[in-house]
């Protein structure tokens, strides 16, 4: 199915499913949701450091919904031999982009490793979420590199080549247009700039009346792409080295997993990409 028309409803109906959701998050993340969210879920299922987590705002953690750990991949790409260390990071004095930030987990943890004299610059279109991500970064005696703007992941409000890493957290399957999405990291990333992407992904495509579900949308399920077609909107956006670093089984025991079947091996990725 292809990443520019995914669904047959209304984009706009979809779009507004998803806010609802995850305004209700912010506001209530301990309410009953189709997916994992939270502190422990990160550390339990996703390899973040614990301790790491600890030593920020509950008001972020606590919302916390992603799909992967991309902060992780930095790490893993520096392993791999014949990589080069700059492929690492986030790195000091770096300017770092969240795009569709939500509470801003992901953002302060790669402020906090850009330093003072770094950028972490948060997007989103939940104004819920973007409050939290303000007070958290505030709260987290970040505010001095954290920005926080409204806006799309399909139209960044972020300048051309002005991004050395854009991160994201579990968001591109939300998208109905993805090949529009990788554009924009595309645009925004400086030559050499890197994506450190976690999303979800199928082994194979999802049922019509899956991808039609806006509730399974919201959820991550229904607008996830087949594995194989991560590295190609990559590099038809002009990404290079696209691969598959880390895989996570971020549904597990979750009501999202039972309303799909089992053989699409649903689950989150880390996917690692850089601009040419």
């Amino acid at each position: 199915m292809a990443a520019t028309s995914p669904i047959h409803f209304d984009v706009e109906h979809l779009r507004e499913a998803v806010l609802r959701t995850y305004d209700r998050v912010a506001r209530d993340p301990r309410g009953d949701f189709h997916f994992h969210r939270g502190a422990r879920y990160a550390s339990e299922y996703l390899g973040y450091d614990p301790a790491e987590l600890a030593e920020l705002p509950e008001s972020c953690t606590a919302r916390f919904a992603g799909v992967g750990n991309p902060l992780q991949i930095g790490t893993v790409i520096a392993a791999v031999p014949g990589m080069r260390r700059e492929n690492a990071g986030p790195c000091p004095g770096e300017t770092v982009l969240d795009h569709a930030c939500g509470a801003g987990m992901d953002l302060l943890l790669a402020a906090r490793r850009v330093g003072p004299r770094g950028r972490a610059i948060g997007v989103d279109m939940t104004p819920a979420m973007r409050a939290c991500a303000q007070a958290s970064a505030e709260l987290a005696g970040l505010s001095d590199r954290v920005q926080i703007r409204a806006g799309y992941m399909e139209s960044l409000p972020v300048d051309d080549g002005s991004v050395d890493l854009v991160i994201s957290n579990g968001v591109v399957n939300l998208a109905p247009d993805k090949t529009r999405v990788f554009r924009e990291i595309a645009r925004v990333l400086r030559p050499g700039g890197r994506l450190f992407l976690a999303d979800v992904v199928v082994q194979r495509e999802l049922t019509l009346d899956a991808r039609e579900n806006p509730d399974l949308w919201a959820a991550c399920v229904a607008g996830a792409m087949v594995e194989s077609e991560i590295p190609t909107l990559a590099s038809e956006a002009g990404l290079v080295d696209g691969r598959v670093v880390q895989r996570f089984d971020c549904f597990r025991d979750t009501p999202a997993e039972a309303r799909v079947a089992k053989d699409l091996f649903i689950q989150g990725v880390n996917f690692y990409a850089r601009r040419a």
